[in-house]
């Protein structure tokens, strides 16, 4: 059964923004939104998705992972791009319904990742490899 992969969605500047965010939010809620990420790493063709309240569908095949901190909420927009989890935006969530910019953010994400990975030739949306330049 081969699984998933969750990565982080690279800009072509090089930057990462949800490992930003994880960077600056406190250690403790950093480690609980990691461990909820890492749970996309469990999923498989047999166990496409997280159930809910864990995920759910945000439009067309834009998902969110559902964490929490206490009574802090938070989203992790992703995408799959075949074995992968393309970890697109993340956000601290304050109202009931997702904000229309935060899943344009994720949106304008995707569409950058996908021009990168199907331009000939094809310029990789990270390094391979952890310590890759």
């Amino acid at each position: 059964m081969a699984s998933f992969h969750a990565v982080y969605y690279r800009a072509p500047d090089g930057a990462e923004p949800v490992r930003a965010f994880l960077d600056d939010v406190d250690d403790e809620i950093a480690a609980v939104l990691a461990l909820q990420i890492e749970r996309l790493n469990l999923l498989s063709d047999q166990v496409p998705h997280l159930p809910f309240p864990h995920s759910s569908q945000v439009d067309g095949e834009l998902r969110e992972l559902r964490c929490h901190y206490g009574r802090q909420l938070y989203r992790v927009l992703y995408r799959r791009s075949d074995r992968l989890l393309v970890l697109l935006h993340i956000f601290s969530k304050r109202t009931a319904k997702i904000p229309a910019s935060e899943i344009q953010i994720a949106k304008d994400r995707w569409d950058d990742f996908k021009e990168r990975m199907d331009a000939d030739p094809r310029t990789p949306p990270r390094a391979a490899g952890h310590d890759a330049p």
